[in-house]
């Protein structure tokens, strides 16, 4: 398997898990100029932002480090898009959580960052 297919497949298995833990997913994958948003979901009446993150050993360091402030950033920006794109309301509660997958560990962090204006 190829690395783009390791992503889909961890993808997979992170949505089945945010599933069974009271998610309901909208969207996967959501592509636009500004960039890519592994997953969009809610929880109760808030919207969430999943970037899903994988990484097979530590040589490049934790799943969890890979979402610095240059990728939440421009997490921030595509969910802008996404929020404008389906005219949600400027006080819509909203939420960006990271899934680290180290290995086998997977590590669900809610609230993982905030969001970054312009």
């Amino acid at each position: 398997m190829n690395k783009r297919e390791i992503g889909a497949q961890k993808e997979e298995e992170v949505c089945a898990r945010l599933l069974s833990g009271g998610i309901v997913i909208l969207e996967k994958n959501f592509r636009c100029r500004q960039g890519e948003i592994d997953i969009i979901g809610c929880d109760g009446d808030i919207l969430v932002f999943f970037e899903v993150k994988y990484r097979s050993g530590k040589r490049a360091g934790s799943a969890a480090e890979a979402v610095g402030y240059a990728k939440q950033r421009r997490i921030s920006r595509v969910a802008d898009y996404y929020r404008m794109l389906h005219h949600c309301a400027e006080n819509t509660p909203i939420r960006f959580d990271v899934v680290a997958i180290d290995g086998t560990d997977v590590n669900w962090i809610k609230n993982a960052f905030y969001y970054i204006p312009r």
